[in-house]
C-alpha cells in the first residue's frame, strides 16, 4: 500500500500541496502517479478541504490529526484507522514528489520488500548529486556504510572535506520511505527526537534509536518541491505553467 501524507500547512511554501501541476493540485498529481504502480494509494490528510479535493479527483483519503510532527506519524494513524496487518509493507511517498518515475517506484517497492524481510527497519532512496546541489540546505544529503545503509542524513554538506572540496559524488536523499506497519508503529514510539528536531528530518529518529535504514541508489530526474523556487524550476523542466 502507498500512503501519501498531505499536511496542508507548510512553512517554506504556503499550502504547497495545492500548487498547480499541469492542472491538478500537487498532491493529486503525486497520488495519480503512484496509482500507476499500485491500486492501493491513499492520501492521509489533516484538512477537510484536502480530503474533499482528493475525493473529487477519485483519490482515496483518510483524515488524520493536525498535531503530527512528521509524515510517518501521520501514516501511522492512517494505518491504525485502516486496520492494516502488522506485516503489511507501507510505502510513504511525500506529497511534494509528483515526478517520481514509475520504473523507480516499482524498483523501490521490490527493494523494500526484500530489505525489510531481511531485517532492515526501514528503506529509502538516494541519488548522486553534484557539489552545488550538496551545498543547498533544501537538498537533504546522506552518507552510507559499505552495505548502503544510512549512517546520517543532513541539510549540511556531508561528508565535510577539511582539506578542500571532496573529489567524489555526493548523495542526495529522495523523499520516499518503506516500513512494515509494525516497524512504523515502533518508529512513532521512539522518544529520542533531538537530531530530528534540529535538522527537521524525521528519518534521524530511526538512526538515533540504532535502527537500520537500507538505501537504494537510483538514477532519477525527479525533484521534490520544497520552495517556490523549486516549483518554478520544475515548471520549466516538466513544461507546465507555474501559478503562484
Amino acid at each position: 500500500m502507498i500512503i501519501i501524507p498531505a499536511r496542508l500547512a507548510s512553512t517554506r511554501f504556503k499550502e504547497k500541496i495545492l500548487c498547480d501541476i499541469g492542472g491538478e493540485p500537487m498532491f493529486v498529481a503525486t497520488a495519480k502517479n503512484a496509482l500507476k504502480a499500485s491500486d492501493d494509494v491513499i492520501v492521509a490528510c489533516d484538512d477537510k478541504s484536502v480530503e474533499q479535493i482528493a475525493k473529487k479527483h477519485g483519490i482515496k483519503a483518510v483524515m488524520t490529526s493536525k498535531e503530527h510532527e512528521s509524515g510517518s506519524d501521520r501514516i501511522n494513524e492512517a494505518c491504525a484507522s485502516l486496520g492494516l496487518r502488522d506485516d503489511e509493507i507501507v510505502i510513504n511517498i511525500q506529497a511534494d514528489e509528483p515526478f517520481f518515475e514509475l520504473e523507480n517506484l516499482s524498483k523501490f517497492i521490490d527493494f523494500a520488500r526484500s530489505s525489510i524481510k531481511n531485517g532492515a527497519f526501514m528503506a529509502s532512496c538516494f541519488k548522486g548529486i553534484d557539489f552545488k546541489s550538496a551545498s543547498d540546505p533544501n537538498i537533504v544529503k546522506v552518507v552510507l556504510d559499505s552495505s548502503l545503509n544510512a549512517l546520517y542524513f543532513s541539510r549540511s554538506i556531508i561528508p565535510y572535506a577539511r582539506d578542500g572540496r571532496v573529489n567524489r559524488e555526493y548523495f542526495g536523499h529522495i523523499g520516499i520511505y518503506a516500513y512494515s506497519v509494525a516497524t512504523l508503529r515502533a518508529f512513532c514510539a521512539f522518544n529520542d527526537r533531538v537530531l530530528e528536531n534540529i535538522e527537521k528530518l524525521e528519518q534521524l529518529r530511526a538512526l538515533s534509536a540504532g535502527q537500520k535504514i537500507a538505501m537504494l541508489k537510483i538514477s532519477t530526474k525527479s525533484m521534490g518541491i520544497d520552495t517556490k523556487e523549486d516549483y518554478e524550476k520544475a515548471a520549466k523542466i516538466y513544461g507546465f505553467e507555474a501559478r503562484i
